[in-house]
């Protein structure tokens, strides 16, 4: 691949399909997780409900990642895709017939984010590892860009369509959640067309027992150790503040569904930005850029939540997703260089461990949002975000310092 050339992967037709497959069943989950949150503020009016929605994507991404990354390593990759990607468009079905049935309630919204948590817990592991397989190792770092592109890129469309149709009166909620289940039906197309991605080798233990090889495996390698460690804090303590920008527009604010969306897709913009720009970055560049990438975020998230005017949160929410998406690229990006393939999915399953603990994190800190301000809270997550890298900077260094040598 050369140096310049940032769509190289693209040309490959198979990954061309696992591409356009994951942009589909992204988007829907994009578009959807603007009306789920819209919809639950507007059925509960609370904080903590917001967080709520977001917890039962939590736990059950909590349970299911696990079995994502042990399945990854030992059933063929596409029927993990087509089985994720199927409960997905099901899940987004049932609200919207709940919506135009005028049946919906808030608990169908906390179990319907529980199963689309439990299809993406699934649909991770598998598609990055299926990427591995379709790619060579070289071209690995292009490949999870431009997958983390098309990614990004959903976050543009999805929230902007989504806070637009919602706000259209023969569409709405509803309509929003219809359309989820149309793209995630045609994301199931393009996932057919894939090969099998049959497993690198064929395992006699048990999936518990592989799992915790899986463990034992990261816990030989410190480095490998510290990136994890690092991503499920920074995941868990920073990414939260996308699931209150819902209460941030109403009560900070005070504007409607039209604002929610500018805001998230400004987010997008910088993420879909800060992925093409990175996507053909050397190698050896990684882990300074990858430092760099969550100091950022900390700082550009502390910025937005002190932000006094909306056009002003515009213009800083653009570099919060830039660098919030970096830094969870280049990390995936250096964990899957670092890993064998054959723990490929295991390893994968470990990073998306940071979704659940961001899912779980939500709820205590929608209560904090409640009894402390919005405001304050959003600027509690971005200083825990920059602790954290401080933490990940003095555990690099101790990996880093060499041995005594002995006398």
């Amino acid at each position: 691949m050369s140096q310049g050339d940032r769509f190289a992967s693209l040309r490959i037709p198979d990954y061309r399909k696992l591409w356009w497959g994951g942009m589909f069943v992204f988007l829907a989950t994009q578009s959807q997780q603007i009306a789920r949150g819209w919809l639950a503020f507007e059925l509960t009016g609370s904080n903590t409900a917001l967080g709520g929605v977001v917890f039962g994507f939590g736990v059950s991404s909590l349970i299911a990642i696990p079995a994502g990354g042990v399945l990854a390593d030992r059933v063929p990759k596409r029927t993990i895709l087509l089985v994720a990607q199927g409960a997905i468009m099901l899940a987004g079905l049932a609200i919207a017939v709940a919506i135009a049935t005028d049946t919906v309630a808030y608990w169908m919204l906390v179990a319907a984010g529980a199963v689309q948590g439990a299809g993406m817990s699934l649909l991770g592991p598998a598609r990055l590892a299926m990427t591995a397989d379709l790619v060579d190792r070289e071209s690995l770092t292009n490949a999870i860009f431009l997958s983390n592109g098309s990614i990004q890129m959903t976050r543009v469309i999805g929230p902007a369509i989504a806070g637009a149709l919602i706000g259209v009166a023969t569409i709405g909620v509803g309509g929003v959640y219809f359309i989820g289940a149309g793209l995630s039906t045609l994301s199931l197309f393009f996932t057919v067309g894939l090969p099998r991605g049959e497993p690198t080798r064929r395992s006699h233990r048990s999936p518990i027992g592989d799992m915790a090889d899986g463990v034992a495996y990261v816990r030989r390698r410190p480095e490998l150790q510290r990136l994890l460690v690092v991503s499920l804090l920074v995941v868990m303590l920073g990414f939260p503040h996308v699931t209150f920008l819902p209460a941030m527009i109403e009560e900070i604010f005070e504007l409607d569904a039209w604002a929610l969306g500018l805001l998230t897709t400004s987010a997008a913009m910088g993420a879909v930005g800060s992925s093409f720009l990175l996507a053909n970055s050397p190698r050896d560049r990684l882990p300074s850029l990858q430092a760099r990438a969550g100091v950022l975020f900390g700082l550009t998230l502390l910025g937005f939540a002190v932000s006094p005017w909306f056009w002003l949160a515009v213009a800083v929410m653009l570099l919060v997703g830039a660098t919030s998406s970096a830094f969870q690229a280049l990390n995936n990006s250096l964990v899957l260089t670092i890993a064998d393939v054959e723990y490929h999915g295991r390893v994968q399953s470990l990073i998306m461990l940071s979704f659940s603990g961001f899912g779980l994190a939500a709820l205590p800190m929608g209560t904090l949002a409640d009894a402390y301000g919005i405001r304050e809270t959003m600027a509690g997550m971005a200083l825990l975000v920059l602790a954290s890298m401080t933490i990940s900077f003095a555990w690099h260094r101790r990996i880093a310092r060499p041995e005594p040598v002995a006398l």
